[in-house]
């Protein structure tokens, strides 16, 4: 059976101010608006997700829940996970492996530059540096998702709210 991969970077955030630790950043009108976008268009094409697993720093949380809502997915299953903000590549490799069989569609959400290098960690696919708020896809055919390593998946799509600032 396929298994799908949505991998979410963090929508637009406030900037970096001495009163406020980096993990504790809200994302800011334009973040949320962003990623309702990204969360309606990814609805619109009818794509489901079992499982939404994000880095608990505040951020990443919020774009988590704004496109779990588009997406009909029930927020309060959102599982937080500390190690994916700041923990590297392989904390999103462990979330993954982690995920129970009957999943077949997971979005993990979090931060760059592990993000992004993890993306293309999964399918040596040049994705570059994933933008704020956007969507890297990718398909995982006959494995298991304690099976999903390093070129392992194929990359299907990225997507990227600037797509659709202006269409909205």
């Amino acid at each position: 059976m396929k298994k799908t991969l949505y991998l979410v970077r963090h929508a637009h955030t406030e900037d970096r101010a001495p009163m406020f630790k980096d993990f504790e950043r809200e994302l800011t009108g334009r973040g949320v608006m962003d990623a309702a976008r990204m969360g309606r268009h990814l609805a619109q094409q009818e794509i489901t997700v079992n499982r939404i697993v994000t880095s608990s720093a505040v951020r990443a949380y919020q774009t988590a829940k704004v496109m779990a809502e588009q997406l009909h997915f029930d927020v309060d299953a959102i599982e937080s996970w500390d190690n994916l903000y700041d923990g590297g590549p392989q904390a999103y490799l462990k979330a993954i492996n982690a995920t129970p069989e009957d999943c077949q569609w997971l979005m993990l959400c979090g931060h760059n530059p592990d993000i992004s290098y993890f993306a293309e960690y999964l399918t040596r696919s040049d994705v570059g540096s994933m933008e704020k708020g956007s969507v890297a896809i990718f398909e995982f055919e006959d494995l298991n998702w304690a099976e999903v390593s390093g070129k392992t998946g194929t990359f299907v799509r990225y997507e990227s709210p600037k797509q659709f600032r202006d269409k909205h």
